[in-house]
């Protein structure tokens, strides 16, 4: 995963200077009114120069988790010396850490609940089956293009955007390598097709799991979303598939087989998520707390197919869960840590209080959800939805779908604004390239304008 600019605090809160006394927030956790103090700016810039580090990771080759990691921590001690220097009540501090604490570790434990699984399945060669089982059907480029969108908007509910994209992307590569046009464009369809998939399901982006967290939206609430985020991706996919060849390329065959217990881990992931689901639902239990346990199948299934395995062939390597959980993505995990932390200390400063006063006062909130969107294509929608969440405004439920449907879709108008566009442009080769998007930015605005007004007029 890649983040290509600034945080939605970087962008609004600059020009804005305030008296230093402590304030109490418009969320749970009190702020300090410290965004025109020394300590303010100095944590604001930092955070600015540890931001540009992440975005230029491609070129200094610096991983993205090391900058904010450092930063949320300097940024923490500028908190405790703003805290004294107005005189706060000193469990503003504590209190604030606990709250980023929380949001963190529910977070981490659920996204290393989903890693492991994906890495299982990985291991067991599930998505290369699918793939393939794609190559080797000899469909025509136009067929393959809509074969593949479908499958990215149905799969990333549930394996995530960023790993749908990668797996169709495969394919695409595998059968149109030699037409840098189709694959530019079949990339282009992928990467929207992902982003809209993954906005109507809590596991299909970061974003959509921390609203599912946050309780702002339970989990079949999300299903609503379900005919925007398709208006969204079938808009521009009509536009962009006029575009593409007829013609069918050669079928290429290629074996692959499906490792012993591959389909059964992914119906234990569907239990996972069941088990997930009941302890939200009917426990009012937190979802990561049903992830994990979820997590205990995978091992106990490891545990046999390990067993099992010696004793069919002594010399075959051993299934070991473990390796899965030490191949998760830790730089990510530890990269959220970052940005969460680093955004929950200029919320502490009273950065976000201004923002939330900014945008959802000054603008209004259906505005400045669907401005949000446009600034999750710059940025990436994972600092502004817990800008967001943390600034935690007045909305209903229709306003908390409808940020969480712009945060979700708007990362696809630009290459750089979503995970998975970033990681389709690296896979291939410098056929997908920033420009090649752009081009199609015109449909993919359309798309984004029609889902929210199907947004409207369905869930309004």
């Amino acid at each position: 995963m890649n983040y290509k600019s600034f945080t939605l605090v970087t962008l609004l809160l600059l020009t804005f200077p305030t008296n230093h006394v402590f304030a109490s927030a418009g969320t749970s956790v009190g702020h300090l009114n410290m965004t025109g103090a020394t300590f303010g700016i100095v944590a604001l810039v930092l955070f600015c120069l540890a931001y540009g580090l992440v975005i230029a990771e491609e070129f200094i080759h610096l991983r993205k988790s090391k900058p904010v990691i450092a930063a949320a921590g300097i940024i923490w001690v500028l908190v405790a010396l703003a805290a004294q220097q107005a005189g706060a009540a000193a469990g503003i501090v504590e209190t604030a850490l606990s709250h980023n604490l929380l949001e963190f570790s529910a977070l981490l434990l659920f996204l290393l609940t989903a890693m492991v699984y994906v890495n299982a399945m990985t291991e067991r060669n599930v998505f290369e089956t699918l793939r393939a089982t794609l190559v080797r059907k000899g469909y025509s480029y136009r067929k393959l293009f809509w074969i593949t969108g479908f499958l990215a908007f149905f799969i990333s509910p549930i394996a995530d955007n960023l790993t749908t994209a990668l797996l169709m992307g495969a394919v695409v590569l595998a059968v149109g390598a030699d037409k840098p046009s189709y694959v530019a464009i079949s990339f282009i369809n992928i990467v929207v097709a992902a982003n809209a998939g993954g906005a109507f399901s809590p596991f299909g982006d970061i974003t959509t799991l921390m609203v599912w967290q946050s309780g702002h939206i339970d989990f079949f609430g999300f299903f609503a979303l379900f005919i925007p985020a398709a208006v969204n991706y079938v808009i521009p996919a009509f536009f962009m598939s006029l575009a593409v060849p007829k013609d069918t390329p050669s079928p290429k065959q290629e074996n692959v087989t499906l490792k012993r217990g591959g389909v059964i881990i992914c119906l234990l992931f569907g239990c996972t998520i069941a088990t997930a689901v009941s302890f939200e639902q009917l426990l009012h239990l937190p979802p990561f707390l049903g992830m994990m346990t979820g997590l205990s199948y995978l091992f106990f299934f490891s545990y046999y197919i390990g067993m099992t395995d010696k004793k069919l062939d002594p010399e075959i390597d051993q299934f070991n869960i473990f390796n899965k959980v030490a191949k998760a993505e830790w730089d990510t995990l530890l990269f959220f840590f970052g940005v969460i932390f680093c955004v929950g200390g200029l919320g502490t400063l009273g950065y976000l209080s201004m923002a939330s006063h900014f945008m959802y006062d000054g603008w209004g909130p259906t505005v400045a959800n669907i401005v949000a969107g446009f600034l999750s294509a710059v940025i990436d929608n994972i600092p502004v939805m817990f800008a967001i969440l943390t600034m935690n405004p007045e909305m209903d439920n229709y306003q908390w779908l409808l940020i969480t449907l712009t945060a979700g879709v708007g990362g696809s108008l630009l290459s750089v604004g979503s995970a998975a566009g970033v990681a389709l442009m690296g896979q291939s080769k410098g056929m997908y390239t920033f420009f090649s998007h752009l081009k199609w930015s015109w449909a993919i605005a359309l798309g984004y304008a029609a889902s929210i007004y199907a947004h409207y007029l369905i869930n309004a």
